[in-house]
């Protein structure tokens, strides 16, 4: 029987559209484009070596975030987002640098050193979903540092460690962006939403560029058309996950997700150890 990552090209794609729908949706049930869940899939179903796998989910995410920026401007305009550019100048001031370094070192490991890293970087985000889910995070808090010095300077850290997770998975980092952004700076969950694209959009452009020097950059062309079809699926997914945010308790979902990451990550990624 062919299997998944050997199969015709035309019945890859139909999977990826709806692998990529599946996780769009639950993505969109959740707020956010659920790159960590896509990476698994392409390693574990469509058969993609690591680092091409983290290159093509690179590009599948900024697909979704494109859209979702977009889509979002129709619940929050630009005026009310004005206000708080200097949060996202002061996280990208970071995330910037940590994409543009980690994205090098990945180009130079090896696929078990990356696998290595790419599980506990899956196991962390699927250990603060579950986590999010326990404790929550609903009411605007008081920033947590008073000293501005102070404050800008956690948000450079917190940047830069978002943008190294961001480049080595392939994903936006909206998972730990907005916890970020809602302790950090004490703004509310929406407007965290919307300032966590923001600061994604250009951390993922710049591993995205920095990747260009890998010779798995090819895969985009190889596998054009998974990817094509994928990032559709997602994006339709998302808007559909949208429109059903609400109809089903958001914190016993993100707790059921938070432990299917897990099991995918250990799953996929285990032949590392």
């Amino acid at each position: 029987m062919t299997s998944i990552a050997t199969a015709p090209s035309t019945r890859r794609s139909t999977l990826g559209f709806l692998a990529g729908g599946a996780v769009g949706t639950l993505g969109g049930l959740i707020g956010l484009g659920g790159a960590e869940f896509r990476l698994p899939l392409l390693v574990g179903m469509f058969g993609l070596a690591t680092l091409p796998a983290i290159i093509l989910n690179k590009a599948m995410s900024l697909v979704v975030v494109t859209a979702a920026l977009i889509f979002r401007t129709g619940t929050i305009s630009v005026a009310e987002l004005t206000p708080h550019l200097p949060v996202a100048a002061n996280l990208l001031g970071g995330s910037l640098v940590g994409a543009w370094w980690a994205a090098g070192h990945a180009i130079k490991m090896s696929r078990r050193s990356l696998d290595r890293i790419v599980m506990v970087m899956l196991l962390g985000l699927a250990i603060l979903m579950m986590g999010e889910a326990w404790f929550g995070i609903h009411e605007v808090a008081a920033p947590l540092f008073s000293h501005p010095v102070a404050q800008i300077s956690a948000g450079l850290a917190a940047g830069f460690g978002i943008g190294i997770v961001a480049a080595l998975l392939g994903v936006a980092g909206g998972e730990l962006l907005i916890p970020t952004i809602v302790l950090l700076y004490g703004l509310d969950i929406k407007t965290a939403g919307s300032i966590s694209l923001l600061v994604s959009l250009p951390t993922m452009i710049v591993g995205f560029a920095r990747y260009r020097d890998s010779t798995a950059f090819s895969i985009l062309h190889q596998e054009r058309s998974l990817a094509g079809w994928m990032a559709a699926g997602s994006v339709l997914g998302a808007a559909v996950g949208g429109l059903l945010l609400g109809l089903f308790p958001t914190r016993y979902l993100v707790a059921l997700l938070g432990v299917i990451l897990l099991i995918s990550a250990i799953k996929t990624f285990k032949h590392s150890r």
